[in-house]
C-alpha cells in the first residue's frame, strides 16, 4: 500500500478512485483492488487511525468533537428542539465513522430493505438478496470453533470474514434486571437482533475483536497493505471533481482534484473507469454541489457552473434522534459510582489493562431494546440504547449519584432536513439542517415512547431500585409537554442518511439509480450511507457496509 505523492503537475493516473477512508470506502478499497489490474487510489482528509483512543472501546469520549478525528459539524438551530444546535460528529480518519462510533451491530429489519427495493424498483435491494451481502464479509462469534452453526444462527450469520462482531465483555446486574422489566412490560427476550425482526431485548452484540474497537481500517486495510496497485493519500482532501465532455450525451467525471500536505496547488487523480465517492451523508452531497451536481438553483446562488441539474441532492436527510430519560436509581452499582474516585478509575483500568473487560471495554450503550411506541405499529418502530451511567450532556462529567440512561429513539422519522454548501470552498462546513420533530407524527411517537420508557421502569423487576425519573421528570405528562421535552433533551444518535438517495429513473428527487450511479454523469457513483431512501431501524454502520459489498460486485462487473 503506498502512500506517493508524485505528479509535479501531471495528472496521476487510477482506474478507481474513492474518496473518503471510513466504513464503505476502506471495504470498497480492498474489494477492487483484490485483482492486481485494478490501480485504486483511496483518499482521505483525516490522518491515519493511530490514536490509542480509537482503538480502546471507550475511547469514543475522547474521539468524538476532537478534531485529530472528527470533522466537527454542527447543526443549524432546529425549530424542533426548541432552538438549540447539536455537534455532529462525523469520523475524519482512516475508518471513518467506525473509528469513532459506538461499534454497534445491528442490521435493522427486513421490511427496511424490502422498501428500498419497492422505491428503486431492484429486486437486489430485497431483505433476502442483503443478507448474503451482510455475510460475506462477516465474522461472528457464534460461528467460533464451528459451532452453532445451526439454522437459527448459520443461516444468518457468517464467518471468516473481515468484521468481527462479538459479545461485549462485560454485565450490569441494574442492566439485567432493566431487560426483565422489559420483558414484564411485554417485550419479547431475543437471542440475535439480525435475522429481519429486531424486536425484543438484550445486550449489543460489538464490533470489537477481544477487547478492542475494530474499525474498518483494520478490518479491510490491513490485509491489503502490500498490494502494490492500492495507494492511499490520508491527510488529503479533494477539492472538487473533475468534468469531462462527452459518454455519449452525459458529461463525464474523470476524476477529482486533491489538496495533499505540504504543496500549495491541486493535484489531479484521473479515474480511467470510475470515480465512488464515499465521504458521507454530509461529504458526499457537499462535494457533488461544489462540483455543479445538484439543485439548479443553489448551485446558481454561489456562480458555480451547473454539471447535472439533480435537486436531490442534499435533500432527504434523515437522522435518529434520542430522547435521554435519566433515572436515580438506589443499591445499585453504576459507572457514576465506579468511576468517580481516583480508586474507582484505578481499578477499572486495572480491569482492562488484565482482561481486556470492564467499563473501558465498555461500548457507548450496553443494552438494547426495540419495541414499539403504540398498538397501531405492526413493527418495532422504537430503539432503546440503556446505559449503567448518566450525565447533563455528552463530554460533561457524571453525575455524582448511581443512575442508569435509558435513551429511546425513533426509527423511522417522518422528518426530512437537508445539507446545502454555505460557500464555493470545500473546506467550510456545509449548513446541516435535519428538522428533528418538525412533523407531528415524530412529535407523537417522542411522547409515546417516554410513556414507554416510564412503563418499563415501573415494572416489579427494576421496584428493587427505588427508580426516580430524574430527567425529563415526572410532571410533564401530555403529549404537547412530551414533545416540547424532547425537544430539550433530544440529541442525535449519529445516524446521518439518504442525502444522495437511490431511485428510479422518473423519480425527480433521487440523486443515484439502483446500482448507485449518479443520474446524468458517467463515471461516478456514490457508495455509502447517503443514498439509503429511507433510514434503517437500527444503528448504520453494517448496512453501510452491505452496500458497498453489493456496490463492489457491480462495479468490478461494469455495472
Amino acid at each position: 500500500m503506498s502512500d506517493n505523492n508524485k505528479s509535479h503537475g501531471q495528472p496521476v493516473e487510477f482506474d478507481f478512485i474513492v474518496v473518503g477512508a471510513g466504513t464503505a470506502g476502506c471495504l470498497l478499497a480492498n474489494r477492487l483492488s483484490a485483482d492486481p489490474a485494478n490501480r485504486v487510489l483511496l483518499i482521505e482528509a483525516g490522518g491515519r487511525d493511530n490514536y490509542h483512543w480509537i482503538h480502546i472501546p471507550v475511547g469514543y469520549l475522547y474521539c468524538i468533537d476532537n478534531p485529530r478525528t472528527d470533522w466537527r459539524f454542527r447543526t443549524e438551530p432546529a425549530p424542533g428542539l426548541n432552538g438549540r444546535s447539536l455537534i455532529y460528529p462525523r469520523g475524519k480518519t482512516l475508518g471513518g465513522c467506525s473509528s469513532i462510533n459506538g461499534m454497534l451491530y445491528i442490521r435493522g429489519q427486513a421490511r427496511d430493505y424490502d422498501h428500498w427495493a419497492e422505491v428503486t424498483g431492484d429486486d437486489a435491494w430485497t431483505w433476502d438478496n442483503c443478507l448474503p451481502d451482510f455475510m460475506r464479509h462477516e465474522d461472528h462469534h457464534r460461528l467460533d470453533n464451528g459451532g452453532d452453526a445451526d439454522a437459527d444462527h448459520g443461516g444468518f450469520h457468517g464467518h471468516g470474514g473481515e468484521w468481527r462482531v462479538e459479545r461485549q465483555r462485560l454485565k450490569w446486574q441494574v442492566l439485567e434486571d432493566f431487560a426483565a422489566a422489559a420483558a414484564e412490560a411485554g417485550v419479547p427476550r431475543t437471542r440475535d437482533f439480525n435475522r429481519g425482526d429486531n424486536e425484543g431485548v438484550d445486550y449489543f452484540e460489538v464490533n470489537q475483536r477481544s477487547g478492542w474497537r475494530w474499525n474498518t481500517s483494520k478490518a479491510f486495510l490491513r490485509s491489503a497493505a502490500r498490494r502494490p496497485n492500492l495507494t492511499v493519500w490520508h491527510s488529503s482532501q479533494v477539492m472538487g471533481l473533475v468534468m469531462a465532455s462527452g459518454h455519449g450525451d452525459l458529461p463525464r467525471c474523470s476524476g477529482v482534484k486533491v489538496r495533499r500536505p505540504g504543496r500549495s496547488d491541486d493535484i489531479l487523480a484521473a479515474a480511467t473507469r470510475e470515480v465512488i465517492l464515499s465521504a458521507g451523508a454530509i461529504g458526499s452531497p457537499q462535494l457533488l454541489q461544489l462540483s455543479g451536481i445538484g439543485p439548479a438553483d443553489l448551485l446558481q446562488e454561489f456562480d458555480i457552473p451547473l454539471v447535472a441539474d439533480l435537486p436531490g441532492v442534499g435533500e432527504n436527510l434523515q437522522d435518529h434522534l434520542q430522547i435521554r430519560s435519566v433515572y436515580k436509581v438506589q443499591g445499585a452499582v453504576t459507572l457514576n459510582t465506579m468511576a468517580n474516585s481516583l480508586l474507582g478509575k484505578a481499578r477499572i483500568g486495572l480491569e482492562y489493562l488484565l482482561r481486556r473487560s470492564g467499563p473501558m471495554s465498555m461500548a457507548p450503550s450496553q443494552l438494547c431494546v426495540f419495541t414499539r411506541s403504540s398498538a397501531e405499529f405492526d413493527h418495532a418502530n422504537i430503539q432503546y440504547h440503556v446505559q449503567p451511567l448518566s450525565l447533563e450532556a455528552f463530554g460533561q462529567p457524571l453525575h455524582n449519584f448511581p443512575a442508569i440512561t435509558a435513551s429511546v429513539c425513533n426509527l423511522n422519522p417522518t422528518s426530512r432536513g437537508s445539507v446545502r454548501i454555505r460557500s464555493r470552498d470545500p473546506r467550510e462546513a456545509p449548513a446541516i439542517a435535519p428538522n428533528y420533530l418538525s412533523m407531528a407524527a415524530d412529535r407523537k411517537v417522542a411522547a409515546d415512547s417516554l410513556r414507554v420508557t416510564r412503563r418499563i421502569a415501573s415494572q416489579p423487576a427494576f421496584a428493587r431500585y427505588q427508580p426516580e425519573e430524574f430527567k425529563p421528570g415526572p410532571q410533564y405528562q401530555t403529549d404537547e409537554e412530551l414533545a416540547r421535552l424532547a425537544g430539550d433533551i433530544g440529541t442525535t444518535i449519529f445516524h446521518p442518511v439518504g442525502t444522495a438517495r437511490m431511485g428510479r429513473a422518473e423519480d425527480p428527487m433521487a440523486v443515484v439509480d439502483s446500482h448507485l450511479r449518479v443520474q446524468g454523469v458517467a463515471g461516478l457513483r456514490v457508495v455509502d450511507a447517503s443514498v439509503m431512501p429511507t433510514i434503517t431501524s437500527g444503528n448504520t454502520n453494517s448496512p453501510t457496509l452491505m452496500i458497498a459489498e453489493k456496490a463492489a460486485g457491480w462495479i468490478l462487473a461494469g455495472e
